[in-house]
């Protein structure tokens, strides 16, 4: 079986989540699976191992799962992407429309050096909404968007089209 099959077959289903006629999935039950999730980790590093970043930003919360473990098996700094009003420090923001409604995420102003190719990974690709606003946050330190890692993508959704403009560099494990 492929790795995205195994993918796949791990993630949760949940109907009607965070409203009516949206299907989440919910990339918490691959975390169940120890061994798939190090496959998982080893087929993300292998991706990026010779691409040249000088960090990896990860958009809270399941952005940080493999985010985290992706920078410390490239040995490049982590970058938190969060959502407002949950980083101590100065910061800069950027709201944006997610597919059912607005958000805000923020990133403490010395995270990303001016220059700095930061690669962005979350869980899942959408809309590209999420991923978007990241990019513009790396911008906004003066960083260079390296690329963009995801777990899974919702192709039907268009998010990859709306991120190309940003970056070719985008690659999902699973795609539906």
């Amino acid at each position: 079986m492929s790795l995205e099959s195994r993918i796949k077959s791990a993630i949760r289903d949940v109907p009607d989540f965070p409203k009516e006629g949206i299907l989440f999935k919910d990339v918490t039950t691959l975390l169940l699976h120890p061994e798939l999730s190090n496959q998982v980790l080893d087929a993300l590093a292998e991706c990026y191992r010779d691409v040249p970043l000088d960090a990896v930003a990860g958009i809270e919360s399941r952005g940080f799962l493999f985010g985290n473990a992706l920078a410390l098996r490239l040995g490049k700094p982590f970058v938190m992407i969060r959502k407002a009003g949950k980083l101590p420090a100065d910061k800069i923001s950027h709201s944006y429309e997610l597919e059912y409604g607005r958000a805000t995420i923020e990133m403490h102003c010395d995270a990303v050096s001016p220059g700095q190719r930061v690669l962005i990974h979350d869980d899942l690709l959408a809309t590209g909404g999420s991923a978007e606003a990241a990019a513009q946050l790396i911008r906004d330190a003066g960083g260079d968007v390296a690329g963009f890692s995801f777990l899974v993508e919702l192709g039907f959704l268009g998010g990859r089209s709306r991120l190309q403009a940003i970056h070719s560099e985008i690659r999902s494990l699973a795609v539906y």
